[in-house]
């Protein structure tokens, strides 16, 4: 697709429609997630599984995502940008019916699975089309839309835990949540960018190793996601049995914590227009590098708690600018945001499990000695983000707009 027709087929007003349709979109996608995850109590119970055997199944989202993810790209090559992600996410809306309706542990690993497979296949279409978009309005808006999705998911995490106080049957409750955001989510796809292929363009494979780029920029992803998901999880056992906190400051240090991610990650696209993904992500490095080091180090639950806010706020916009990277390193943006997305899934899977088996063999303490280091991390590594740097692609972003994945 030349320069010339992309201008002609997209004006600036169907592109400024393209994101709210995107931003729509995530939050969507987000609100599934939260419905989710409030009823992994009430699922465990009818499933009749272990604490030990729910672990278990939970590892098989990822593995689910992480599989399916490469086909992203030919389903976007064979039927167009916007029918895909009308399809893909249709299947991930309606995909959360299944674990409230697995009766044990075997059909409750394959519903996840299937589960995960949906969210990962539509989280590659919808980046994909987020990062076209952002080029094309030759500004950041990959940090918004990510913001949108844990807006989206806090909603959704809302709505379930009303459904839990109420006693409500959580099939019936996903059942009635998953029609909903079906329909919100097909009603938002409309307005996403209806990209093509060239009839004679080569399709991309059902399976491949991501490209070389993608794996640089993925392991800036994944110390960003291990030290998002040490938190996330284990913040409150951390003020609890390390710092004698009580029960109820534990647990409000999650939900603080991913408000901290939600408000940063909208505010975010500012800053990076301003300042550039690599200078940002350094920066944001050095913040999550002081929190880490400040819960290690925290006498009291204040100080603790303001360390694992610096985390969150040092981390949170490097996903969305390394998405935004992978889609301008190479001539298959969907390809290089599959195998991102991979890295990522695959740091969130191993984050929870990698700090349990630590504490174990030494302390907490010594746990997030190990975040902080990653942390820092992404101090080192910021400078491979440079492909998505609005100071540096932004100004070629008009005259050479890299293709979609519906485009090849």
């Amino acid at each position: 697709m030349t320069t010339d027709s992309t201008a002609t087929v997209f004006g600036t007003e169907q592109i400024r429609r393209a994101r709210m349709a995107v931003a729509a979109v995530f939050t969507v996608h987000g609100a599934v997630t939260g419905s989710f995850a409030t009823r992994v109590p009430w699922i465990q119970d009818h499933a009749s599984v272990s604490a030990g055997q729910l672990g278990l199944a939970l590892a098989f989202p990822a593995i689910g995502a992480s599989l399916s993810m490469p086909l992203a790209s030919r389903v976007s090559h064979r039927f167009g940008a916007r029918t895909a992600l009308r399809g893909l996410l249709a299947l991930w809306t309606l995909a959360l019916v299944l674990p409230s309706l697995a009766p044990n542990l075997l059909t409750l690993c394959a519903a996840l699975f299937l589960y995960g497979a949906s969210a990962g296949m539509s989280d590659v279409a919808m980046n994909a089309l987020g990062v076209e978009v952002e080029n094309r309005l030759d500004k950041s808006i990959m940090s918004g839309l990510h913001g949108m999705w844990s807006v989206g998911a806090l909603l959704g995490s809302a709505a379930g835990t009303v459904a839990a106080h109420l006693g409500t049957d959580a099939r019936l409750h996903h059942v009635v949540a998953a029609l909903a955001l079906t329909v919100l989510g097909l009603a938002a796809c409309q307005g996403v960018l209806d990209l093509r292929s060239e009839p004679d363009e080569e399709p991309p494979p059902r399976f491949s190793l991501p490209p070389r780029s993608a794996l640089v920029i993925g392991a800036v992803g994944f110390c960003a996601v291990f030290a998002e998901g040490a938190s996330l999880d284990w913040s409150a056992v951390y003020l609890k049995d390390v710092l004698g906190g009580s029960a109820g400051v534990a647990a409000a240090s999650t939900t603080a914590f991913a408000l901290t991610m939600a408000v940063a990650r909208i505010a975010g696209d500012r800053v990076v227009d301003r300042f550039g993904a690599v200078r940002t992500v350094r920066s944001g490095g050095v913040l999550a590098t002081l929190g880490g080091l400040l819960v290690v180090l925290a006498p009291n639950v204040p100080l603790a708690l303001c360390g694992f806010g610096l985390l969150g706020l040092g981390v949170a916009v490097v996903v969305p600018l390394a998405f935004a990277a992978a889609g301008r390193a190479g001539d298959n943006p969907s390809r290089a945001i599959a195998g991102v997305a991979t890295i990522t899934y695959t740091s969130g899977l191993v984050a929870p499990s990698a700090i349990g088996t630590l504490a174990e063999a030494t302390s907490l303490l010594v746990s997030f000695g190990l975040v902080t280091v990653l942390a820092f991390g992404l101090v080192l590594g910021a400078g491979v983000l440079r492909a998505g740097d609005r100071t540096v692609a932004g100004a070629g972003a008009r005259t050479a707009p890299v293709k979609s994945p519906a485009e090849g």
